[in-house]
């Protein structure tokens, strides 16, 4: 018996989703990697910034984990669509436990830290993959929407928790902040082996070929149909605005606080407040709002997200700053897993990893780029200058995208082409697949669509931390 709900009935409830006994192993070996991270990532974030004294520098080493993605993301992730999930999550966690416990090893250089960062952060695109490509065979329908919207609020209590941490602890000891870090990854690689059984890999029923071709399929999916692109297009353009503050969150607290165990203060509640935010957005929205009113709801928070940081121009305390970065946060919430639930249902059988590779390298490196772009411009402008016409900018860039969006109809239509069996990238055929399935595949088609999904959407949350982290 199906579990999928017609979008004028009320979401799945989160008793549906806890019942299901891999999804609690799943969450609980996540959660226990995201915090590991965060205070990884808080500590030597401030640890950069204390010893050279420059908001580039600290905003780089925030940025490092993002920037594997731009090297071997899509490539990386469709190692997952040809190896058995669990498998592929265990080994990465393995691989990532011993490279951060070798970053502790005492006086290693500056760059030798940020290399071996680096290369831990490599096993991201495969793990994270293995888990969007994992999550259907557990939950579906609609207990799979709300499903992202707990990982979502988890994943942002994960980095509350491990900011406030990581800020405390980043004067006493570094070195036990990535010892934790390994910590957790060896104890979420215990609970993946033994809390999930062993699913097989979801084909697509053609023969495998060379994995940049297989690559090259993601990106012809998700660029190649309209709806999918729309959906890229939205979710890119929030990840440019709403990771600002957190990236510059050191430097910030810095100049404010004039250093000390204040800035360490406001720096925690700078980076919390988005988070906080964002957990409140994903359970309200998620939970109480109807399905059809989730969708309506996107292009009024993908405007309001950077609408709110605006008045960062007028310099205002640290209190005022953090109410207005969790609104933004709220406001992400109330679109993105929103986005998962759409992307989800235009995607093909046989295609999660690699487009869940295309998605995430996407938000890392965009996010990359935008706090590495305004930690520059913050060496030569004051940073409540910079965040508030960086945000500006993102008003009149939103008002575009939600300009151009689809159709309920082109969702509609993409949607039923994606159930098709057979159905492939935007210009692909095979000899098993109508020639008109790829054509349906574009979303100009008006077929009828059923609410509900069997894919979880590559579309991870405000970074591929919050349906997977990066690793710092």
């Amino acid at each position: 018996m199906s579990d999928e709900r017609p979008l004028h009935e009320g979401p799945a409830t989160f008793g549906e989703v806890f019942a299901q006994r891999e999804y609690r192993a799943v969450l609980t070996a996540t959660t226990l990697s995201w915090i590991g991270d965060y205070i990884a990532k808080a500590a030597v974030t401030v640890l950069v910034y204390r010893e050279t004294d420059s908001v580039a520098l600290s905003a780089a080493a925030f940025a490092v984990s993002y920037l594997p993605w731009l090297i071997g993301g899509p490539l990386l992730s469709t190692v997952a669509d040809r190896c058995r999930y669990r498998s592929v999550m265990v080994n990465s966690d393995l691989f990532r436990m011993v490279l951060v416990a070798l970053v502790a090893v005492p006086n290693l250089p500056v760059w030798a830290i940020l290399g071996l960062l680096f290369a831990t952060t490599l096993a991201n695109p495969p793990s994270q993959a293995a888990r969007s490509a994992l999550m259907p065979v557990i939950l579906s329908g609609d207990r799979l929407v709300v499903g992202l919207s707990l990982n979502s609020s988890v994943g942002q209590a994960a980095q509350v928790t491990g900011y406030l941490v990581g800020a405390a602890i980043a004067t006493a000891s570094p070195t036990a902040a990535l010892l934790v870090n390994a910590a957790s990854f060896g104890a979420s690689a215990l609970i993946v082996r033994f809390g999930i059984s062993d699913h097989p890999r979801v084909s697509t029923g053609e023969p495998r070929s060379s994995l940049l071709r297989e690559t090259g399929a993601g990106f012809r999916m998700v660029f190649g149909t309209p709806v999918l692109r729309s959906i890229a297009v939205l979710v890119f353009s929030s990840m440019l605005f709403s990771i600002v503050p957190e990236g510059l969150a050191g430097a910030w607290a810095g100049e404010r606080s004039g250093g000390g165990v204040d800035a360490a203060a406001t720096q925690a509640v700078i980076m919390a407040a988005a988070p906080v935010g964002f957990i409140l957005g994903g359970l309200i929205i998620g939970r109480a709002v109807r399905p059809a009113r989730r969708v309506a709801l996107i292009r009024p928070f993908a405007v309001l997200a950077p609408l709110v940081l605006v008045p960062a121009l007028l310099d205002p305390p640290p209190g005022v700053v953090a109410v207005l970065v969790a609104v933004c946060g709220f406001s992400v919430a109330g679109l993105l897993p929103v986005a998962n639930g759409l992307f989800v249902r235009a995607l093909p059988d046989g295609y999660r990893a690699r487009a869940f590779g295309v998605m995430a390298t996407g938000m890392q490196v965009i996010q990359g780029f935008a706090v590495i772009v305004t930690g520059l411009l913050a060496e030569r402008f004051s940073i409540p200058g910079v965040v508030g016409l960086w945000s500006a900018a993102g008003v009149l860039l939103m008002l575009v995208v939600v300009a151009r969006w689809p159709s309920a109809a082109a969702f509609d239509a993409a949607i039923a082409a994606a159930k098709v069996p057979g159905a492939r990238p935007h210009g692909e055929s095979s000899p098993s697949t109508p020639a008109d399935t790829a054509v349906a595949a574009t979303g100009r088609g008006v077929v009828p669509a059923a609410e509900g999904s069997r894919d979880e959407s590559p579309v991870t949350g405000r970074r591929a931390a919050a349906g997977g982290t990066a690793t710092l």
